[in-house]
């Protein structure tokens, strides 16, 4: 184990953070009163710790095939976007840790986070069908050569789950409306904003957005703007290095593989969603952002979507053309059960880290 303590791992990434990029001091405030609301929102703000700790928790895990991996995986970071024909597109919705790093990152902290969204009362599938679902979905997916999932004529039970009431568009924009106001603006995130909202927009609105929980301290700015009487939306978010390369500096990539991993995945890919000088620029609406687990519909085949997200890490790990021989094999090599293993050792890790942040940080965000 590290000889630094949760609160001290987080001080020291906090500095090294900090070093990159100008860090909004109030949101990082309030990711620390969140993560210590309870053990599975803890999990989503702190791949930091789990870099740290998981390769000496679980070393043979640790020493698996490399590849472009997407690091901070876990089950609410998925959502859905509109391709360059306008279909609806479910998948991966962050990249901001990308790395090189292990495959098996992404199963386990993927299953660890469904064992422990389970335990919260978010899913209710057990956590051993629950990694039977993500590592068969993996594995058939490496074995198909990957697909991507696109809600028209294919994949319409996930659309079924996925859109609901609460991204219901007037509810979404009134969100956005309500914002603050941004003031001093970078310069070029104003003007890649600018450039990116559709032609024949009137003139923007910038403010401040407050969103997930990993990238809380991390600048949001949102321009709004109304079209034929409606409102458009493009988001600017500031980029730093993986947090795989404050832990890991000797085995990470030694720079940003975000823009990498986005372009290489099987993947119908979002035309507004890019990297560009320091920034990650996306299109925002109630069809482009990430889905929480408490927006999705109540009636689902829970197993049928842990199956999908597995398989989407797969589609996202093929990008690595030249790492999926090696990760077929050690796949194979492996026990039926290793993943179920895996997650309950990190699921026990992550909760004792938990109530040690919770100790010394009583939460006040749920008075919020």
């Amino acid at each position: 184990m590290p000889t630094t303590d949760i609160a001290g791992a987080t001080r020291a990434f906090e500095r090294w953070l900090g070093q990159q990029i100008d860090l909004v001091r109030v949101d990082l405030d309030y990711k620390h009163e969140l993560m210590a609301v309870d053990p599975f929102v803890f999990l989503r703000g702190t791949f930091y710790r789990w870099a740290q700790v998981w390769p000496e928790i679980m070393p043979e895990d640790a020493a698996a095939p490399r590849l472009n991996a997407v690091g901070d995986l876990h089950v609410e970071n998925f959502g859905t976007w509109r391709d360059i024909e306008g279909r609806l597109v479910w998948g991966i919705n962050d990249f901001d840790e990308a790395d090189l790093m292990p495959y098996t990152i992404d199963l386990v902290r993927l299953a660890t986070s469904a064992r422990m969204a389970t335990a919260e009362g978010h899913l209710s599938l057990p956590g051993r069908e629950a990694a039977s679902a993500i590592l068969a979905g993996y594995a058939e997916c490496l074995d198909a050569g990957g697909l991507p999932f696109v809600l028209a004529e294919r994949d319409r039970w996930l659309r079924r789950i996925a859109w609901n009431d609460l991204r219901d568009p007037a509810r979404f924009w009134a969100r956005i409306t309500a914002l603050p106001a941004a003031t001093n603006v970078s310069p070029f995130a104003e003007k890649a904003l600018k450039r990116d909202l559709p032609k024949g927009a009137g003139p923007p609105r910038f403010s401040r957005r407050r969103s997930g929980v990993g990238s809380l301290g991390r600048q949001r700015i949102v321009a709004r703007a109304e079209l034929h009487s409606a409102l458009v939306a493009r988001e600017a978010k500031s980029m730093a290095l993986s947090a795989w390369e404050w832990a890991r500096p000797d085995e990470a990539a030694g720079a940003s593989l975000y823009q990498a991993t986005l372009e290489r995945a099987v993947r119908c890919a979002d035309p507004f969603w890019k990297t560009e000088a320091g920034w990650i620029l996306r299109r925002i609406s109630p069809d482009c952002s990430r889905i929480e687990l408490s927006e999705l519909a109540k009636k689902r085949d829970e197993f049928r979507l842990l199956r999908a997200m597995g398989w989407e890490t797969g589609n996202v790990h093929l990008g690595s053309h030249a790492a999926i021989a090696a990760v077929k094999r050690d796949l194979k090599g492996r026990t039926a059960s290793w993943l179920h293993r895996a997650a309950r050792t990190m699921s026990d890790t992550v909760r004792a880290d938990w109530k040690d942040w919770r100790r010394a940080n009583p939460s006040k965000a749920l008075s919020r």
